[in-house]
């Protein structure tokens, strides 16, 4: 299964837009000079977001298809992830067809919004991208999320060492800020568990920088990037994508 990159560069999300930065790439164009830039920085891997004619958030397994040969082609040796995430527009059904159908090897998926159906169906899905080849980074926003996935997932995907989780430190609300010690109650949680999955972090606000350098120092793996973040630790606005994934990296280097 294909393992996660090191440093993942986030650079879009499904919300924001260029009025939150100019530099917010849009079009599948703009994603690809991004890329290709973040690369350049530092960053092996990009998850990917796609927007509409209108600039709204939009999962297609046709137009992920056409990205994620794009992206492969001009960029070439990046990790290409695509997301799943509804965002309040897709239901689990349409969720799984993309991901499934895309043609991406790795797909990032909310195990709390696909238990929005039946257990059994969540639990079949899981085990279909397995047997297909298709690394799932099961996204947990709290330890509860943990709980839920430990509950769905069959005992081989979720012992086993390709096991790929995201832990998402703060949110978007102004007042939910990231703090680099939000990690430590999951990893306490996957040491009570035994559990030893490929496992990275993201963090909102202007915290980012700090709580992935906090998980680095702890044997994870970071995202980085516009989607959580458009600020650096001394809350200067970063001139574009690349210049948080250098900042990041760096900070890394020298801790």
């Amino acid at each position: 299964m294909t393992r996660l990159p090191n440093l993942m560069v986030a650079p879009n999300g499904a919300r924001l837009t260029k009025a939150d930065h100019p530099a917010l790439p849009m079009t599948l164009p703009e994603i690809v000079a991004t890329a290709r830039d973040c690369q350049a920085a530092g960053a092996d891997g990009l998850h990917l977001h796609l927007r509409d004619a209108d600039g709204g958030h939009l999962l297609d397994a046709g137009a992920y298809r056409e990205a994620v040969q794009e992206l492969t082609a001009q960029v070439p040796g990046m990790a290409i992830q695509i997301t799943t995430e509804a965002v309040g527009i897709y239901e689990p059904p349409h969720q799984r067809q993309v991901a499934l159908e895309s043609g991406a090897s790795m797909v990032s998926a909310s195990v709390r919004e696909l238990c929005r159906d039946p257990e059994d169906i969540t639990r079949a899905f899981y085990e279909d991208c397995a047997a297909k080849g298709i690394a799932i980074q099961h996204i947990l926003y709290d330890c509860a999320d943990g709980e839920l996935l430990c509950k769905i997932l069959p005992s081989d995907l979720l012992r086993s060492p390709d096991l790929q989780l995201l832990f998402v430190l703060g949110r978007y609300a102004a007042d939910q800020n990231s703090n680099p010690h939000d990690l430590d109650d999951f990893l306490d949680w996957l040491g009570a568990h035994g559990l030893a999955p490929d496992w990275a972090v993201c963090a909102f606000g202007q915290n980012e920088t700090a709580s992935l350098v906090y998980a680095a120092k702890q044997g994870g793996k970071c995202r980085v990037g516009f989607e959580n973040s458009r600020v650096h630790a001394d809350g200067h606005t970063a001139r574009d994508n690349a210049d948080r994934v250098c900042a990041v990296r760096d900070a890394i280097k020298h801790q």
